[in-house]
This record gives structure tokens, C-alpha cells and sequence, in this order.
């Protein structure tokens, strides 16, 4: 099997973490170019079957190119894996692979609008043909709006000034690209990070806002849980503090099942079980990635096994 050209972070690892079982049914949830599916496919027999989604057409027509008769490539957002399965008559399978955040192709895109290193169209959709671009929302957004998206989405502290400035800014001038904008955000930002963009949370918020991506990653979740077979493992990597809080959060309270509430005792035969047992501890790319791909290094792999239930 050939070598994808983009190989994604962690990705012997995250494979390795579903324990795949040659003949088992697995789902890779974001394609990307394909880099984990292919890790799968090599570990499956002729019996096993994978099933790869992904919601950005560019990834579809790359992975057009991948003909193989146990792969079946939807062009679907992650948050409807039970709806793809059920199509697909599908009920339960053996291993989940969430690699969450943006991809190398589409950063390195121009056309994309993700990246401030190239003054492009102001995009940053997943799915280019669905909802608004990142320049049409910027246009309309109110200050507040702006603000409160910057802030919580890129925990950035001058968030206010940064939103104040683009309302003003687009007074003059439609902010339709990426040039725009960051200068705009640099012009605002009054301390520097050491090595890093003034921009970078800022693109970062308005990416993570429009591509609804912590709603994504919340919905999905409980249905990878849902769709495990007893044994099946489900393994997510992540990029962002906040996306890795809601998965760590998620492990922990599948863990531990259903808890009684404060000052009140309740059999814990009353209690619904934990579905989820944790398995080893969260993993960062090595040194040795890092220093390969600098994207790895914020990067967190955490599994997760079903239990009988």
C-alpha cells in the first residue's frame, strides 16, 4: 500500500491504541487524507471492513483515490456517526479514531483561508459549502460577539481590543482576507507571546467558532460510546486545551457511571455503571516527532475501552 503524503500526529500510536482485530469493523471519523485509515487498512483482512467520514470535499476527492473494497469514505461531519452507521446498517463496531482540529492540507491551503502565513480569501470553513465564511461572519458579528468568540474560543486576553478594531476597521473596508485580518489583530495586541503569531488564537477562535468544532466533538462522543461494541476502543487525539478537557472529562464520567447526588444515599445497584474503562494515560508526541512536525507538539492521545453493559 502506498505512503499517504501527509502523515498525521501520533499516528502509529493511535492505531495501535484501537487493538485492531484483523476481521473487526472500525471508523476512522476524520479522514483527512487518509494517513490513519490506511494504517487501519494494513491491519485488517480481507473480512474487515472500515468506515472513514469526513465533512471537507477536498478530503473526499483525495480519498476517491483509495480503491479498496473494505472502505467505505462519507462525506459526513463526525457528529452524525450514528445516522452513517444506521445507513449503512451498521450497529456496532470494534474501534472508533477521532483526530480532532484542522489538518495539515488545509492549513497549508492558501485558498482555505485557515492560515495568516499566506494573504488569501478569509474562509476557514471545513466544509466550504456550508455555512457562512469567516469574512461574512466578521461583517455582521457584533463587537461583543466578536469579542466573546476570540476570548473563549483562543483564550486571548485582548480579545476586546481585537474586536474593537475590527468593527472599526470594517467601517472603511470589508475585511475579506486573511492579510487583513492579522495585521488588524497584530496592530491590537499590545504583548507578544515569545515565538508565536499575534494572530494565532485569534485565527484559531474564529476557525474552532465556525466550524462548530467543541459542539461536534461533544455531540459525537456519546455516540462513539453508544456504537462500541464490549471490548471496542476508542481512541482521540487532540490539539486544543479545551477540546482535550471536554474528551478527558468525558473518559472520566463514562468511567466512573452514573454518581449519586450530594447528601443523598442511593444503592449504587440504583446507579447505571460506568460503560468506559481508561486505558494507560494520555500520550504527547515524542521529541523526536516534535522536532519532525512542530504542529505535534500540543497533540494529546487519550483511549478508552467499552465494558460489558
Amino acid at each position: 500500500m502506498t505512503t499517504p503524503a501527509h502523515v498525521p500526529v501520533l499516528a502509529h500510536e493511535a492505531v495501535a491504541a484501537l487493538a485492531i482485530q484483523p476481521g473487526g469493523i472500525y471508523v476512522d471519523a476524520t479522514f483527512g487524507r487518509g494517513g490513519h485509515s490506511r494504517l487501519i487498512l494494513d491491519r485488517l483482512d480481507a473480512n474487515g471492513r472500515l468506515i472513514a467520514l469526513d465533512r471537507d470535499p477536498e478530503a473526499i476527492r483525495a480519498g476517491a483515490g483509495l480503491s479498496d473494497p473494505r472502505l467505505t469514505l462519507v462525506r459526513r461531519a463526525f457528529s452524525n456517526l450514528g445516522e452513517v452507521l444506521d445507513v449503512l446498517d451498521v450497529a456496532r463496531v470494534n474501534g472508533i479514531l477521532l483526530d480532532i482540529g484542522v489538518s495539515s492540507p488545509q492549513l497549508d491551503d492558501p485558498a482555505r483561508g485557515f492560515s495568516f502565513r499566506f494573504d488569501a480569501p478569509l474562509d476557514m470553513r471545513m466544509d466550504p459549502e456550508s455555512g457562512p465564511s469567516a469574512a461574512d461572519w466578521l461583517a455582521t458579528a457584533t463587537e461583543g460577539e466578536i469579542s466573546e468568540v476570540i476570548r473563549e474560543y483562543g483564550e486571548e486576553r485582548f480579545a476586546r481590543s481585537i474586536a474593537r478594531a475590527i468593527v472599526a476597521a470594517r467601517q472603511s473596508e470589508a475585511i475579506r482576507t486573511t492579510g487583513q485580518l492579522a495585521n488588524l489583530i497584530a496592530a491590537s495586541v499590545k504583548k507578544r507571546e515569545p515565538g508565536q503569531h499575534p494572530a494565532t488564537r485569534s485565527f484559531q477562535a474564529l476557525r474552532i467558532f465556525l466550524n462548530r468544532e467543541l459542539e461536534e466533538l461533544s455531540a459525537v462522543l456519546p455516540q462513539c460510546v453508544d456504537r462500541l461494541l464490549p471490548g471496542g476502543r476508542l481512541a482521540v487525539i487532540s490539539f486544543h486545551s479545551l477540546e482535550d478537557r471536554i474528551v478527558k472529562r468525558f473518559m472520566r464520567d463514562e468511567a466512573l457511571g452514573e454518581q449519586p447526588p450530594a447528601r443523598l444515599p442511593i444503592p449504587a445497584a440504583m446507579l447505571k455503571p460506568g460503560r468506559l474503562k481508561l486505558v494507560g494515560r494520555a500520550q504527547h508526541a515524542s521529541a523526536a516527532e516534535v522536532a519532525a512536525n512542530p504542529r505535534a507538539r500540543s497533540a494529546v492521545l487519550r483511549v478508552a475501552e467499552r465494558v460489558v453493559a
